[in-house]
């Protein structure tokens, strides 16, 4: 459960107490920091946490004995004091249980985006070969007899829309099941059934053809859970100071399965597997997640098995997330009108809307522009389907650096550091889109540059919205994103139906231009509405008034620094202490 903040009041953004290294998309840290952990559970015996844990008796963080003076002034105590202070902050590991969590967000972001994604290079690899068909949706085979099918375009745009008819319902009961049942449980039944659902779907295009696919598609929609799962997941795991530096490393999961969907499944499409083993491969990833996930994930702090205590108390302390004595259903109370008259709340899904139309126009469209206007082959169009991608994934770090010297030097506070990189990643897009439909046709390679940054500068919105939810709504950051996923994806669906009416040849440019333009006006208009309206300050209604009542002993707020007056001296106790 998020902090809660008093109504009305500025939180605050300092994250100079922030020890931790920035997290990088290393392997070798991904695989030492995973081996670490298992080593921690191995030598504590796998003992999970009782669930009876109360942080204000067994959560001691650090103590300081006192200091003893025979009669100097108070003030000369203190100075020792504030120095114990910041060696129990620099006692909180560098590298733990938090860093896993979001680790392991990040891989199953990418296995759920490639099991989302890799269905715009499936159907074109699926379609790419000249067969016998007339048009109808017969099929025919290749060299490598594996059946290739003669869809139409508005056939196509069915399969590739399909998707996001089942995520659009998943979303809003996604995040009700994140509060009620925690991420852990709800992301894994997610991504196993969307990780066999695409083990069958060759099986199901062989026996009946493109409406099987979409029925498949539709499953596997509803198996969507990820965003909500991980924006809960987060509330429940990052500590403020961090919020913004685990937070956005999580989230290039998205942008790392960008680049897989696009480049790895043009890659096995041109291989002997065909475009089979896209669904196969992509299975096979989600179920290795499965078993991560399953015996590393914990939905909360006090779930974790191999944590430290210091590390427990430092994330409890400063997110006050210890469980309540208080029957489930009054948990449950959400404030359904603070939400939805919520100002913020709608500039929010305005600009999330705009984000994911230009988005998912170039995720599920690029690889059938790139074949039918640019006559790129199967495997160039698989390297520059995935380049734009690969550039996105890289500049969330750069992004993400500049945003954590902004908020360490105080440059700029998080509403306007918001706003900033969202008007990167908004109007940026729809100023290249512009420029992309006007260029001529024999200028392949500027076409190719201008995708690619097009994309790549977009992914500003990590750091810009994607995370304004939980600044929004650290207590329902769940509920909040499934209610804007549920809308995002409705215009994840209906992208490809615009297009599968405004281009009826695939080969046909100046119908693409029409597609462009249209994004681009989109981006700018969601921008517009999220600078008026837009902010990163908690809103009054995230402490609704059913929980503004005497906390219990396990939720009273974390004191730093807690006093006790000796008869000689000053003690100094940092811990998890009522106040």
């Amino acid at each position: 459960m998020g902090q809660r903040d008093v109504a009305g009041r500025e939180r605050s953004r300092s994250i100079d107490r922030d020890n931790s290294p920035p997290v990088g998309p290393g392997s070798a840290a991904v695989v030492s920091l995973i081996l670490f952990q298992f080593f921690q559970c191995a030598r504590q015996g796998m003992n999970p946490l009782p669930s009876s844990f109360n942080p204000v008796t067994q959560c001691e963080c650090s103590t300081v004995a006192p200091v003893t003076q025979p009669s100097p002034p108070l003030f000369r105590n203190l100075s020792g004091s504030m120095d114990a202070i910041e060696d129990s902050r620099k006692a909180v590991p560098r590298l733990g249980m938090r860093h896993l969590q979001a680790v392991l967000l990040f891989i199953g972001l990418a296995a759920n985006t490639i099991l989302q994604l890799n269905v715009g290079v499936a159907v074109v690899a699926m379609t790419n070969t000249t067969t016998a068909g007339d048009g109808d949706g017969s099929e025919g085979e290749n060299e490598r007899d594996i059946p290739q099918y003669n869809w139409t375009e508005v056939q196509k745009s069915y399969i590739l829309s399909s998707f996001y008819w089942g995520s659009a319902l998943a979303q809003f009961p996604a995040g009700y099941l994140c509060k009620r049942f925690g991420s852990k449980a709800v992301l894994f039944w997610g991504t196993l059934g969307s990780s066999l659902l695409s083990a069958l779907t060759p099986h199901g295009v062989y026996a009946a053809g493109w409406q099987a696919f979409c029925a498949i598609r539709l499953l596997q929609g509803l198996c969507q859970v990820t965003w909500p799962c991980i924006h809960q997941h987060l509330a429940n795991w990052c500590p403020e100071a961090e919020r913004t530096r685990l937070g956005a490393f999580a989230y290039t999961g998205f942008d790392c399965g960008n680049v897989l969907a696009m480049y790895a499944a043009g890659m096995i499409a041109s291989s002997p597997l065909g475009w089979p083993g896209i669904s196969y491969s992509a299975a096979t990833l989600g179920l290795v997640w499965c078993v991560l996930w399953l015996f590393l994930g914990a939905s909360r702090v006090t779930e974790a098995r191999c944590i430290g205590e210091v590390e427990k108390c430092y994330i409890l302390g400063d997110l006050q997330r210890s469980e309540r004595k208080e029957p489930r259903s009054k948990k449950m109370q959400i404030p359904w009108r603070g939400i939805f008259t919520s100002a913020p709340v709608y500039a929010l899904l305005c600009a999330r809307c705009a984000d994911t139309w230009g988005l998912s126009t170039m995720q599920q469209e690029l690889p059938a522009y790139l074949s039918g206007v640019l006559r790129l082959d199967m495997q160039s169009n698989a390297l520059f389907s995935a380049l734009p991608f690969l550039l996105m994934w890289g500049m969330c770090y750069v992004y993400l650096l500049i945003a954590d010297v902004l908020l360490q030097k105080k440059w700029l506070g998080l509403t306007a550091l918001r706003k900033t990189y969202t008007s990167i990643a908004l109007w940026a897009p729809a100023s290249i889109m512009l420029a992309l439909g006007f260029v001529g046709e024999g200028h392949q390679n500027l076409v190719l540059l201008l995708i690619t940054l097009s994309v790549g500068v977009s992914s500003a919105a990590t750091i810009g919205t994607e995370l304004n939810t939980i600044d929004l709504s650290p207590n329902y950051a769940g509920i909040l994103a499934g209610i804007i996923t549920s809308f995002t994806n409705l215009v994840a669906l209906l992208t490809p139906l615009v297009v599968g009416v405004l281009v009826t040849d695939s080969r046909e440019r100046g119908q693409w231009q029409v597609v462009f333009c249209l994004v681009a006006g989109v981006l700018f208009a969601g921008n517009v509405i999220f600078l008026i309206w837009g902010t990163a300050v908690t809103q009054p209604w995230n402490e609704a008034p059913e929980l503004r009542g005497e906390l219990e002993p396990e939720e009273k707020p974390f004191q730093l620094p807690a006093q006790e007056v000796a008869d000689n001296g000053i003690g100094l106790r940092i811990n998890c202490k009522n106040p």
